[in-house]
């Protein structure tokens, strides 16, 4: 895939860049509704299985289209390391053993189907880049939580939001002809900070991959052409 003209390259490779850009992203001292905010990425095991995962499918250059979710679940990236990337599928898709507890999660079943739909992940990383609108682990009394789930919670994070996604820009080299929202009331905070910060020229919003998984699986196939003929869209362009 060639570079757009408006894609900022650092020099280092992406590997490098992404993992500094998610271990150095700030927990805020507080928020709203008993809500703690967690970074997993800090720890030396997730810290660890990033590392790999950025050795074998991020070490190089190459700008990337973004797949934003909402922000990271604690069974899965908060394992991994990886966004939408549960143990099984870091081990047996990815080929990364592990010794996590291998606790299924939807999203990251739906997503694997699709990069499988695509060529496997060695084809899909080298052009497609999994991350999140806030890159944190959202926690409430012991389970997952969305940064949208309270008026509240959004409005304190929302200018965490807002530097989240101009570091992923600015710091990863991100595409910005177009990029991809996972899910629809992700959307609506995606699209509003966009034309704000101009970042993307387009914005694709999806189903989010937990809501077919639950809601829509007799489809399924439908849903993963359909995510494949976006994304193959988007790459018709850049190429």
């Amino acid at each position: 895939m060639k570079a757009s003209a408006n894609s900022i390259i650092m020099p280092d490779i992406f590997a490098n860049r992404l993992l500094r850009f998610l271990t150095t992203f700030p927990a805020p001292p507080a928020l709203p509704d008993e809500v703690l905010a967690l970074n997993p990425y800090q720890e030396p095991p997730v810290a660890k299985l990033l590392t790999q995962f950025g050795q074998k499918f991020y070490a190089d250059h190459r700008p990337r289209v973004a797949l934003l979710g909402i922000n990271p679940g604690r069974f899965g990236a908060g394992r991994t390391g990886v966004a939408f990337t549960d143990p099984a599928a870091l081990a047996g898709a990815c080929g990364i053993a592990n010794q996590l507890p291998q606790h299924p999660e939807l999203s990251s079943q739906f997503v694997y189907r699709v990069i499988e739909a695509m060529g496997g992940p060695a084809a899909f990383y080298q052009d497609f880049y999994l991350g999140s609108l806030y890159p944190l682990v959202l926690m409430r009394h012991g389970k997952n939580y969305n940064y949208y789930d309270s008026p509240a919670l959004q409005a304190a994070l929302e200018p965490d939001i807002q530097t989240s996604l101009q570091r992923q820009v600015q710091e990863l080299g991100l595409v910005q002809t177009a990029a991809v929202c996972l899910g629809r009331r992700n959307g609506l905070l995606f699209e509003k900070l966009n034309k704000e910060l101009g970042l993307f020229n387009t914005i694709h919003v999806l189903d989010h991959p937990r809501y077919l998984m639950q809601y829509k699986r007799r489809d399924l196939p439908t849903h993963v052409a359909h995510y494949v003929e976006v994304l193959s869209s988007i790459l018709d362009i850049e190429r």
